[in-house]
């Protein structure tokens, strides 16, 4: 089977090439940019001081500070902004695109237990927590909220890419990644990590699997303001941004767990943003018989390994495919967190990595760079209770 990832596309480098958009009557030709403001200027006089020099905004990133806008390609304005001192910096607003290769179709009817939610566990863990209460965003294509394997536990939806549309799934990357997740327990089709959890679909690319880095940054300011305890992040790109690691670095310190795929690059010193930031749980992809899959990336910043080939779930329209990539391993780690918070709501976003780090299983013949800490391990619930008694030490060590 093929990975699947939202990966950086290697033709992103047009999304910061000229573009043509329609203000009013006027044909505005731009670069499109994310600027960063400091702090102390208010994004009202930001909007004017881009739109005097001929800038077009597209929209706001509170949780950065910053506007999203197409600057005029033509003189030195471009530039002039970036020595004016109300910016502190201006980076291009380049595209992130889903990379997808055919998945099997499945006629499933009857419920099975997927190999990777069996394989790190969880059924065992459901005599201690289901997820329960815990509230998971997954920032992707969006969801199939009616799909009659994953309805009872969708409590929301957002569709950041197109804002006052439904946010439907017309691509099946988030469905899919939804149901490994949270797919329920109702002797259909299939069953996720947690199936209990509360699922946020939160619709950052449309349906051929583009968007842009704002739209990630907008969907994880979208996930902070509805306090949502865990954010899977199957996508990734090859290229750092400014803008994306701070709206990171302000989840994290927040105490939101934050999960995403390492990348699909099958080589070494080759985890993907954001996965490759500090305090985001990156996770690499086993197959059936525990070795690291071909496509998966690798590297310092590996902090679980997870099943991630052939991996059945949920697909739009009440169907159910196999798909396999980094995209698919990530929301068993997710699922993971999700069951740990249904213990104790109250443990930070850095506890609970700790307790995943802590309890997972080091698979023979995996090296570090390749699965982290070990695999994934959903069992360890009794073990993770341990670190909860003791979270009055883990606080200080997470305040350090």
């Amino acid at each position: 089977m093929w990975p699947v990832l939202l990966a950086y596309y290697t033709g992103a480098a047009m999304a910061a090439g000229a573009m043509i958009a329609w203000s009013g009557n006027k044909k505005v030709t731009g670069r499109r940019k994310i600027i960063l403001f400091h702090q102390e200027k208010p994004l009202l006089s930001c909007r004017a001081l881009l739109q005097k020099r001929g800038g077009q905004v597209l929209k706001e990133l509170p949780l950065v500070h910053a506007l999203v806008a197409r600057i005029p390609a033509e003189g030195r304005v471009i530039e002039e902004l970036g020595l004016h001192p109300d910016i502190r910096l201006i980076e291009d607003d380049f595209e992130v695109h889903t990379v997808e290769l055919p998945a099997s179709r499945i006629q499933q009817e009857k419920q099975i237990v997927p190999w990777g939610v069996e394989r790190i566990g969880a059924p065992k863990a459901w005599q201690v927590a289901t997820g329960r209460r815990v509230k998971v965003a997954v920032l992707d294509t969006g969801i199939d909220a009616g799909h009659p394997d994953l309805a009872a536990n969708v409590r929301g939806t957002q569709n950041i890419k197109f804002p006052g549309w439904r946010a439907g799934d017309g691509n099946g990357h988030g469905t899919h990644v939804a149901g490994i997740i949270a797919a329920l327990n109702n002797n259909l089709g299939v069953v996720g990590v947690a199936p209990r959890a509360e699922i946020y679909g939160v619709k950052i690319f449309n349906r051929h699997g583009d968007g842009y880095i704002s739209d990630i940054v907008a969907g994880l300011d979208w996930a902070l303001k509805n306090k949502m305890q865990v954010v899977n992040m199957s996508f990734g790109t090859t290229r750092p941004s400014q803008a994306l690691e701070e709206a990171v670095r302000k989840c994290v310190r927040a105490g939101m767990v934050l999960v995403a795929a390492a990348g699909n690059e099958g080589r070494d010193d080759s985890v993907m943003y954001p996965a490759r930031y500090p305090g985001v749980i990156a996770v690499s992809a086993i197959d059936k018989n525990d070795n690291l899959a071909s496509f998966s990336s690798r590297g310092p910043e590996v902090t679980v390994a997870a099943p991630g080939v052939d991996i059945l779930s949920t697909y739009p329209g009440g169907k159910y495919r196999t798909m396999s990539g980094t995209s698919m391993a990530c929301p068993h780690a997710a699922g993971v967190a999700a069951l740990i918070l249904a213990q104790d709501r109250h443990l930070s976003g850095r506890q609970v990595a700790r307790i995943i780090c802590r309890t997972a299983i080091k698979l023979p013949g995996l090296s570090p760079r390749e699965q982290g800490d070990g695999l994934v391990n959903a069992t360890a619930l009794a073990a993770a209770a341990r670190f909860i008694a003791a979270r009055g030490t883990a606080d200080e060590e997470s305040a350090s």
